[in-house]
């Protein structure tokens, strides 16, 4: 017997199957009733894999070098990002034009690492510390532990020992630890300069050469890894069968979280068995050349259906980044369009694809985004807007601006409101100052808000709407 996605519906067969399947997952075909369960927990399978597959082949592009140098550097080395990414930067979705990253990857199971942070002299900034499937456990920084100078061992599962004195244990859930810092840094040469003497003040070594003379030893470079392709379509091309067999290897050093054994032990049916190589003889052939397609679809179907997800004046957004829980879908959505996100207490991400009334936005027409006088994002840290592509990557632009911000010394109009104007032309000399220059075609809007108010107005109670996007008049 086969069924079309129509007869299904009308049937209720699509509840039967566990509702995992996106939208248009069987649009283009037809798939046997014999087997749906297991299609259905495959794409399940897929979904919660896919953080942990991504921070890996991130891990492998960033650290496939011998010595740190621009956005990348050897595992345990920290890299140091000495200016903005611009529009080449293709190793992170949706990067930022308002931070300089600070970062590194180290493994943690064989040995603690320690993490030191120079005094900050009460500059904003912050060090998430982000497992293996994107969790932030920690968070260092001006809001949590304050602007002074600090120590961290981050340990691995199970790992017990005694610490030097001044240096505070932080027990990460996986193997792999991406230390994601962010420093903010207005642009200018001189606070380029001073943002640089606090990057070349932080350090990490690992426990056994705390306190001692340490130069680490040099990368090596693989030359199998695509260094050019976007991390996401590097995943995303992978086969079923080399997804699943990389995720079952990777979660024997990275296990699955205590509340997430009931889901994971479903996936035994067809051969993903946490601590195990993966059971290729289990997954149907007929299935796995369609799922990665129909996972990663159903990943960014989120932006419609999640509960989590927030609808406001055409701006969408959640306050579930960085923790997730059970929120498989969530983890993996925020995986696929920016990974690694804060936590809400640190920023919250609004995203708009379509403008005010519902239409994509189109380099060809010009728009307005119009703060009312003292209604700016109310944040205790900073707030941006940044253009994306419609892959959320920068967008080359004849003055290399990104993103715009108050740090662009924005003009009121005269009532008191501020007007962004948001276009691929000029808007002109006496309004270049408000402009967010937009591609030729198609692109998407991010407003980046950090360390929000956390009460009136906040957008983390809903007391701060944000304002719509329209077209000019």
């Amino acid at each position: 017997m086969k069924l079309t996605r129509r007869t299904m519906l009308a049937s209720g067969s699509m509840a039967a199957a566990g509702s995992v399947l996106g939208a248009g997952a069987l649009a283009d075909g037809f798939l046997p009733f014999e087997g749906i369960e297991e299609f259905a927990l495959a794409t399940d399978a897929y979904v919660y894999g896919y953080p942990l597959v991504t921070m890996e082949m991130t891990r492998r592009v960033m650290t496939n070098v011998v010595k740190p140098e621009g956005s990348r550097g050897p595992m345990g080395q920290l890299i140091k990002l000495r200016e903005y990414p611009d529009a080449s930067f293709r190793d992170v979705t949706a990067p930022n034009a308002d931070t300089l990253y600070t970062t590194a990857f180290i493994h943690v199971g064989a040995e603690p690492w320690v993490f030191s942070i120079p005094d900050l002299k009460g500059r904003y900034a912050l060090f998430p510390m982000l497992d293996g499937w994107t969790n932030v456990f920690e968070v260092p920084g001006k809001r949590t532990t304050g602007t002074g100078a600090q120590a961290y061992a981050v340990t691995g599962p199970g790992w017990s020992g005694a610490l030097p004195d001044g240096v505070e244990e932080l027990k990460a859930p996986t193997d792999i630890v991406w230390i994601l810092g962010r420093i903010y840094c207005t642009g200018t040469p001189a606070d380029y300069a001073a943002v640089h003497a606090i990057q070349d003040q932080c350090a990490l070594v690992p426990l056994s050469a705390y306190g001692k003379p340490y130069t680490p030893a040099p990368g090596k470079v693989d030359l199998s890894i695509d260094m050019k392709t976007a991390v996401r379509d590097q995943v995303n091309r992978l086969s079923a069968v080399e997804f699943f067999t990389l995720l079952a290897e990777l979660m024997k050093r990275n296990p699955p979280a205590a509340a997430d054994a009931p889901h994971v032990a479903k996936f035994a049916r067809i051969g993903l068995v946490p601590g195990e190589d993966f059971d290729a003889s289990k997954l149907r052939a007929d299935f796995a050349k369609r799922i990665p397609q129909i996972g990663f679809d159903r990943i960014m179907l989120q932006f419609k259906i999640n509960p989590a997800m927030k609808e406001e004046n055409g701006w969408g957004y959640t306050l579930k980044t960085g923790l997730y829980g059970t929120d498989y879908l969530m983890r993996a959505l925020v995986t696929a369009i920016g990974l690694g996100a804060n936590r809400p207490q640190d920023a919250v991400y609004p995203t708009s694809f379509k403008d005010a009334k519902g239409e994509a936005y189109d380099g060809a027409s010009a728009y307005v985004m119009r703060f009312p006088k003292g209604e700016t994002p109310p944040t205790r840290g900073f707030w941006s807007l940044t253009m994306y592509d419609k892959d959320f990557f920068f967008v080359a632009n004849p003055i290399n601006r990104y993103s715009i911000s108050p740090r662009q010394n924005l003009k009121a109009n005269p009532d008191g409101s501020v007007d962004l104007y948001i276009q691929s032309a000029s808007p002109g000399p006496d309004k270049e100052s408000n402009w967010l220059p937009a591609p030729a075609g198609a692109f998407k809007l991010m407003l980046r808000m950090y360390w929000p108010n956390e009460s009136d107005p906040s957008i983390l109670d809903g007391s701060w709407a944000i304002p719509p996007v329209t077209l000019a008049s």
